[in-house]
């Protein structure tokens, strides 16, 4: 079969390329804003471990770091808002992405743009460094948390009309950095300022350093289950982080059934994302959740020489 070029482009879920479209004609540039957001929060945050080394303040940082990274930005803004691996009602919903905005990272439009521009770049032939996190260490960390890769003429986001004309979206995506002060207020208020360094600044540090690690390992190497033929990135799945990602490291995973709420598939597999889902789903707040094979493969999938993983019936879910 013949590759295609860079100019002949596929379109992924939201993200529809035009004619003129080339997914590896543009260039990486710093964003100040998201610069000064990671920095200012990393320095306010390492300085509140040495100014106010408190139990207590290490735990309310343990507490909403798991809170949010887990409800937040795992199930409500990655398998919720962007995949709708399940449903819930509406104010489940609102609450969860609300959870996922203060990990510090994007509005709920920019995390649907931000994850689907770089889903969209890694199913192509051909992916530009940035977006397949084709960097040494260092030099990938700057470039995901620091800057952006411009293209010169770029598909089209089309995200539905129930959530961009969603006026509580609308208002978190306007204010999403400012609805950190409500809570750094009531942290104050109940454990001054190392709570609020540690439960905010340093949480929102480690968030976005963290989200950024796994990216990019699990996009370099790893345990493999699953190849997707044609497309220039694969996914790969980073075993014993299960705890501390919340199932987020069962990248290959995701790669292979990105509709699936359960990341998580094969025995040991520690998913506790999909155990909170599946809390929600005993207490009748969520329903229609995809597993593997709710839908058809994706095209391209195929199993690994040696994987366990042979049949999606392995990992049908009740």
């Amino acid at each position: 079969m013949r590759e295609r070029t860079p100019q002949e482009l596929v379109a992924s879920e939201r993200v529809f390329p035009a004619e003129n479209t080339n997914a590896v004609d543009g260039v990486i540039r710093i964003s100040p804003a998201k610069t000064l957001w990671i920095f200012g929060h990393g320095l306010v945050g390492i300085a509140g471990i040495f100014i106010y080394p408190q139990v207590g303040a290490f735990l309310v940082f343990l507490l909403l770091s798991a809170v949010t990274i887990c409800a937040g930005h795992s199930v409500g803004m990655h398998r919720l808002l962007i995949h709708r691996s399940f449903a819930t009602p509406r104010w489940v919903e609102y609450i969860l992405v609300w959870l996922g905005v203060l990990v510090g990272m994007a509005g709920p439009f920019g995390m649907i743009r931000l994850h689907d521009l770089r889903d969209w770049h890694q199913r192509q032939t051909h992916c530009p460094p940035h977006p397949s996190h084709d960097a040494v260490f260092w030099r990938d960390a700057w470039w995901q948390l620091c800057c952006y890769f411009d293209l010169r003429n770029p598909p089209e986001i089309i995200i539905e009309n129930n959530v961009l004309k969603d006026r509580f979206y609308r208002f978190l995506e306007r204010t999403w950095m400012v609805q950190q002060v409500p809570l750094a207020i009531l942290l104050y208020l109940f454990g001054g300022w190392a709570w609020v360094c540690w439960g905010i600044s340093l949480r929102i540090f480690i968030s976005l350093t963290g989200h950024w690690m796994v990216g990019h390992y699990a996009h370099k190497q790893g345990e493999q289950g699953w190849r997707i033929d044609g497309v220039a990135v694969q996914g790969y799945n980073l075993p014993r982080l299960g705890l501390i990602t919340f199932g987020e490291n069962w990248h290959g995973n995701h790669h292979a059934f990105p509709h699936s709420a359960k990341l998580g598939l094969e025995q040991g597999q520690i998913d506790p994302g999909f155990w909170l889902i599946s809390v929600l789903h005993f207490l009748g707040l969520a329903s229609k959740v995809k597993t593997p094979d709710s839908e058809p493969p994706r095209a391209g999938l195929q199993p690994c020489e040696g994987s366990k993983q042979m049949h999606q019936t392995l990992w049908h879910s009740n």
